[in-house]
């Protein structure tokens, strides 16, 4: 008798993993068809200003990279809002440093969704300081030299995840002997 039950016990289990495996696969090929955090925010095209500004930096790369990343994204507006001309000037070959060090204190490393995040003081950027954060009543705020608020969370890419947000971040200000902003 227990080796009539072993038999019915394993064709019930080889029965169940046949009806997930087309789940587990389709599963699988969402991930595949996922757009990394480079290609899901030039597609929401709401992200032209930081798309060209990555590339001015040499950072596409590594954001298509397999992460996990969480950025900060601004949006084309968040740009527009910068001084006049501040945007022309870090796209500049002779500003790339500069413009680097901006977009790298929107970039965290991991995967942080927005219930990490508003739990969260404070995280490490790519740029080596630390991004701020404030939660109140819902919003989440980050704070530099200047702040920005959460405009809408958890875009989910292949490599991580976007939150965008409503003003570029500046890092807080350097010390004279860094060379400033």
């Amino acid at each position: 008798m227990s080796t009539y039950l072993t038999r019915i016990s394993s064709l019930v289990a080889l029965g169940l993993a046949l009806l997930a495996g087309p789940a587990v696969a389709q599963q699988d090929d969402a991930r595949a068809e996922q757009l990394d955090i480079v290609d899901t925010a030039v597609q929401a095209d709401d992200f032209n200003t930081l798309a060209q500004a990555l590339e001015a930096a040499d950072l596409v790369g590594a954001l298509k990279g397999d992460g996990p990343f969480t950025v900060f994204a601004p949006t084309d507006a968040a740009f527009d809002a910068l001084p006049d001309g501040q945007l022309e000037s870090l796209l500049q070959p002779e500003n790339k440093g500069q413009l680097q060090t901006i977009l790298q204190y929107h970039v965290v490393s991991g995967k942080a969704m927005a219930s990490d995040v508003t739990g969260m003081d404070a995280a490490p950027t790519l740029e080596g300081r630390s991004v701020q954060f404030q939660a109140n009543d819902g919003t989440v705020q980050l704070m530099g030299q200047n702040t920005a608020t959460v405009a809408q969370a958890d875009i989910e890419a292949s490599n991580g995840v976007i939150h965008v947000i409503d003003s570029v971040l500046l890092p807080p200000e350097a010390d004279e002997a860094d060379g400033g902003y």
